[in-house]
């Protein structure tokens, strides 16, 4: 499973870049708007940061299909190679999706709530379809596995599209779906850091440094033996 940053904060998205095997950065317009700055001012410093290499995932404004694909033409120019396009999986955007897809570019439905949105995503071309798990279980279903039954649409069909879940209330919900071999998770940098955030591991860590420097004097590590 892919593991994607879901923010636009560039200190934070350095930071687990630092400690954490990810693959890349996702952001929503909601997330840009919280910087305060000009949008593509922030993406191009996540781009230059991550690398062309690290997927991006940039969403589309525009609520018609003809404003969307100028949107992700815009999007893909000025962003380049492994940026994917955020489309909303409604009516106009699978037009727009359809027509992006045949154009070679790369899409993620985004605000999939339903396995019937993600299955016609992923008809329309979608490389990721992404269902909110939180917002999902907000609504009284069970997000996932709502995201397990979009992930075996997608295999059973043999449909190319993978799941990119979203929407994350806790670590254990990313395990779940890390279980069940889920395409991709996206989640926010607290997410990720609780992913391995446990007291017993800490007191185990300092149980065998006191023991060491017990025996070797305080301060001390295998280097210095």
């Amino acid at each position: 499973m892919k593991l994607i940053i879901d923010d636009a904060h560039i200190d934070l998205i350095k930071k687990v870049y630092e400690y954490f095997p990810v693959d890349g950065v996702t952001t929503n317009p909601s997330i840009l708007a919280k910087s305060g700055r000009n949008p593509y001012e922030v993406l191009k410093e996540i781009r230059a940061f991550i690398g062309k290499d690290a997927e991006l995932h940039v969403q589309v404004v525009a609520k018609d299909a003809e404003g969307m694909i100028e949107d992700a033409h815009r999007i893909v120019e000025e962003l380049g190679e492994n940026t994917f396009v955020k489309v909303p999986a409604v009516p106009e955007g699978f037009k727009a999706m359809k027509e992006l897809a045949a154009e070679g570019i790369a899409i993620t439905a985004t605000a999939i709530y339903t396995p019937m949105q993600a299955f016609l995503a992923g008809k329309c071309g979608a490389s990721y379809a992404a269902p909110y798990i939180n917002r999902i279980d907000n609504m009284g279903y069970n997000g996932i596995q709502v995201a397990k039954q979009i992930h075996d649409i997608f295999k059973k069909n043999e449909l190319k599209t993978e799941v990119l879940a979203a929407s994350f209330k806790n670590s254990q919900q990313v395990l779940e779906l890390c279980e069940y071999g889920i395409g991709a998770s996206t989640a926010a940098p607290d997410i990720i850091e609780g992913l391995v955030k446990n007291q017993a591991v800490t007191a185990a860590i300092d149980d065998f440094v006191n023991d060491f420097e017990n025996l070797t004097g305080s301060g001390k590590t295998m280097s210095d033996c």
